[in-house]
């Protein structure tokens, strides 16, 4: 009798751990170690979201025939002691910071996984690159294709690009540290005040208020830009490779002043910096994948890294770029290497086929995470005597729509969390894309963060292109499009500097349209997410409008909500007006206050 396979993939240590399993190649579960353990980005062993995956496959550590781990911390370790000994004597302060962590830590992957797991079984490790490119191709829809994978840095790469075809993974090219568009990227988030792993996306959404006025100040001094999109840094700007900083005092001098402190206003030059950057970054990425057509030949790209976050470079390389088709790993990231990780033992190591139409990619729309159901959800509402109706889902779906519509804000909590950071209509927050003062209001009132922040649509599969110009799908929100002409309000933008563009009404559904008339689109289908989708038309059908916004069900600072208890904490703690839990409705004003003491003063704690 024929014994499943059991693979196991991880990635920590460093920004977003996570855990995935397969089971005879099929992906059942994958995991941020955050969700469980409600710290941000949290980096450390994923003790919490292996549990999860393996109850999930149904299995014990005695079952898993491998555990694969996302990089190889020795190749890792030696870029880190090369590049401190190569600035001495600047680099060898960074090193000793960094030595009792490595020495105590991460070189001792294998250790670490048996001790934490008492797992006695086979430990494989993959190169970091190669796992983002097998997170890429692998999951994607096509039987074959080139890929393309950027980011920071993982071993001594930091983008490479190669073809897959069937199970087969070739990486052909390779770019190296300290050269990386990830951390130029970062440099800029840095120097603009926001977080480094984790405000990049704050940045991109910063760029559309600034004007590109430093785009040619980077490409002169900052970097040297090769046709085929690859480059060198002038790394006496860069504080990354001998300091604690991104950039130096040499970098603050050539934009006009020091780096923003967090927290404070945003000056012009700050937006104009992330505006400049943006445009940079765009025609990299968009070299780098006309070089990969030129040299691979292929119809259809895979993108990985945590570059391919960058929704709007995406949206370059479909709208300007020359492939046919692209796919983006929805969990671009660090975490999603755990699951290319697991998919590379399986495919490339152990030989096994790839079964792919062409049309359907293989992550289940990425609700790869745990669930609730109705029975765990009631019971928690009624120990905790917490006021709700149930319904049936039909009935949860018209009253739901009939609120969207009145202009009320809805907390959304469906089915299995989502893997990766974008929340895709299982643990959102949604509401009425025409209302003009939505934005705004949720921003400030419901998310707790930055005013200028975009939100964004999801729209009907079947309707995105009435309303967007965008040919084809976004089902993971990982495509910037602009909203149709016709559905656009005319503006006086052009007038307008800065946060004053806000004010402009853009479009027929203001809420999500970011003020250069774009949006970062999902795409739903009902095979996808049958409640969701049903939803969304229920309100079509009422309005004649088939987009609502769709932001994460969280607060600044805090992960995704994962379990009943914490959408309830987040509903009772910010300006929702109801919240959807499963088939359970609760309305705010029909619930006691919730008490808040310091435990709760400290977990919203502005980051």
């Amino acid at each position: 009798m024929k014994r499943n396979i059991y693979i196991l993939g991880i990635s920590c240590f460093y920004h977003d751990s996570a855990a995935c399993i397969l089971d005879d190649g099929r992906i059942i579960a994958a995991v941020q170690e955050e969700r469980f353990t409600r710290k941000k980005h949290d980096s450390n062993f994923p003790k919490n979201a292996i549990d999860y995956c393996l109850e999930e496959a149904n299995i014990k550590v005695d079952d898993l025939n491998f555990v694969v781990f996302y990089d190889k911390p020795f190749i890792k370790f030696e870029r880190i002691l090369e590049t401190a000994l190569s600035y001495v004597p600047s680099g060898i302060t960074q090193f000793i910071q960094a030595i009792p962590l490595w020495l105590k830590q991460k070189l001792w992957i294998s250790e670490i996984i048996k001790k934490d797991l008492n797992y006695n079984g086979k430990i494989l490790f993959c190169e970091h690159h190669e796992s983002h490119a097998a997170s890429a191709f692998y999951p994607s829809p096509f039987k074959e294709a080139a890929f393309l994978t950027m980011d920071g840095v993982g071993e001594w790469e930091t983008a490479s690009f190669g073809v897959g075809k069937g199970n087969e993974l070739d990486i052909k090219y390779y770019l190296r540290f300290p050269h990386s568009l990830g951390l130029l990227y970062s440099a800029f988030t840095y120097y603009c005040g926001f977080r480094v792993n984790s405000g990049e996306y704050k940045l991109m959404g910063l760029a559309p208020y600034g004007e590109p006025v430093y785009k040619d100040l980077i490409l002169n001094e900052l970097i040297d830009l090769k046709g085929d999109g690859s480059f060198k840094m002038n790394m006496k700007y860069f504080g990354y490779c001998n300091s604690l900083h991104m950039t130096n005092n040499r970098f603050d001098r050539l934009f006009g002043g020091p780096a923003r402190k967090p927290e404070t206003k945003i000056a012009q030059r700050y937006m104009d910096a992330a505006a400049s950057i943006q445009e940079v970054t765009e025609e990299i990425m968009l070299r780098m994948a006309r070089h990969v057509h030129q040299v691979t030949g292929q119809d259809n790209l895979c993108l990985a890294g945590g570059v391919a976050l960058n929704c709007v470079g995406n949206g370059r390389i479909l709208r300007d770029g020359p492939f046919k088709n692209i796919w983006i790993q929805p969990a671009s990231g660090d975490a999603g290497a755990a699951l290319g990780a697991a998919l590379l033992i399986w495919h490339k190591y152990l030989g096994n086929d790839r079964i792919v139409d062409d049309k359907h990619d293989l992550q289940k729309a990425s609700l790869l995470g745990p669930a609730y159901d109705d029975a765990y959800i009631e019971k928690f509402l009624k120990e905790s005597n917490i006021s709700h109706r149930r319904l049936d889902q039909d009935a949860i779906v018209k009253e739901v729509a009939d609120l969207i519509a009145e202009e009320k804000i809805i907390g959304w909590f469906q089915g299995r969390i989502e893997f990766g950071p974008r929340a895709l209509g299982s643990r959102s927050i949604i509401g009425d894309a025409r209302n003009p003062d939505m934005q705004s209001k949720m921003n400030l009132k419901i998310k707790y963060r930055e005013s200028f922040r975009p939100f964004a649509p999801t729209v009907l599969k079947e309707k995105v292109n009435e309303w967007f110009d965008l040919d084809g799908d976004s089902p993971y929100m990982l495509l910037v499009a602009s909203v149709k002409e016709e559905k656009r309000i005319s503006a006086s933008v052009k007038n307008e500097i800065g946060f004053e563009k806000l004010k402009s009404l853009r479009s027929r559904i203001p809420a999500v349209t970011h003020i250069d008339y774009t949006a970062r689109v999902q795409t739903i289908a009902r095979e996808d997410n049958s409640i969701y989708y049903d939803l969304i038309n229920q309100f079509y059908q009422k309005t004649g409008c088939p987009v609502i916004i769709n932001t994460s069900f969280n607060v600044r600072g805090e992960p995704l909500v994962l379990t009943p208890e914490d959408a309830f904490r987040c509903f009772m703690r910010t300006e929702m007006d109801y919240l959807v839990l499963g088939n359970f409705i609760l309305d705010k004003t029909q619930q006691k206050p919730l008490e808040r003491d310091s435990k709760w003063k400290k977990e919203f704690e502005l980051d």
